[in-house]
């Protein structure tokens, strides 16, 4: 039975999460991705919750009150971070600007494709369905965009470097981190705060984040018109 209810979960948790991944693939149909390294990359996104997991428990014993929440938000955006650099940061399959924050965005949907999962399974494991359906529901517009936003913010800076030297990559990929942690971090502290009216305000400010990263995507895109020939020369 418990078996069931993880397959119904992750089910559940999953083909939310890979509209979303067609839906941010679809913005590089250009040029697309290697769907290998893809589905290496989205299955190491999900790696990262094992190994957060007992980090973060270990963070409850440290730490008190939203130190906690702050030490969190920095176990899953260091980790998501990590996992990008052994991954894709090296990889010549990345050739363009775009294709960091493709990577990034992919690792993003791969962690909450897992978290997602084990955040539907109590309530699932009790028959409470509507919880299930809710907190799905809430997920998908709220904390799964969340997820993309924060990594994708780091995939931006380094996609303003993709010309630079690697240890300049490196920099601006570091200071796109502090900034996904304070979006992140602040994003937790003031769902926790809210309630009903005032968690739709928290996910319109998620969603207008959203509408800026479409703004970066053409810029970006644009930088690779313009700077590849350049580069060629």
């Amino acid at each position: 039975m418990a078996s069931t209810d993880f397959a119904i979960a992750f089910l559940a948790g999953l083909i939310p999460i890979l509209f979303w991944l067609w839906f941010w693939l679809h913005e590089d149909r250009q040029r697309p991705e290697p769907i290998i390294l893809i589905i290496i990359t989205f299955l190491a996104g999900m790696m990262v919750v094992p190994i957060a997991l007992p980090l973060q428990k270990m963070a409850i014993d440290l730490y008190t009150g939203n130190n906690v929440m702050f030490v969190w938000v920095i176990i899953e955006e260091v980790l998501k971070y990590s996992a990008a650099l052994i991954i894709i940061f090296w990889n010549k399959a990345v050739d363009e600007p775009i294709d960091y924050i493709i990577y990034l965005i992919t690792i993003a949907l791969g962690f909450a494709a897992l978290e997602n999962t084990l955040f539907m399974l109590n309530p699932l494991s009790a028959g409470d369905y509507v919880t299930v359906a809710v907190t799905g529901s809430f997920r998908f517009l709220g904390a799964t965009l969340l997820h993309v936003l924060a990594s994708a913010t780091i995939g931006v800076f380094i996609a303003f470097a993709f010309y630079r030297s690697t240890a300049e990559k490196v920099m601006f990929g570091t200071f796109g981190l502090f900034i996904a942690i304070l979006l992140h971090a602040l994003f937790n502290f003031f769902i926790m705060e809210a309630s009903g009216g005032g968690i739709l305000i928290i996910f319109l400010f998620v969603w207008m984040g959203i509408v800026a990263l479409f703004l970066l995507f053409e810029k970006i895109k644009l930088l690779e018109v313009t700077k590849r020939p350049l580069i060629r020369k």
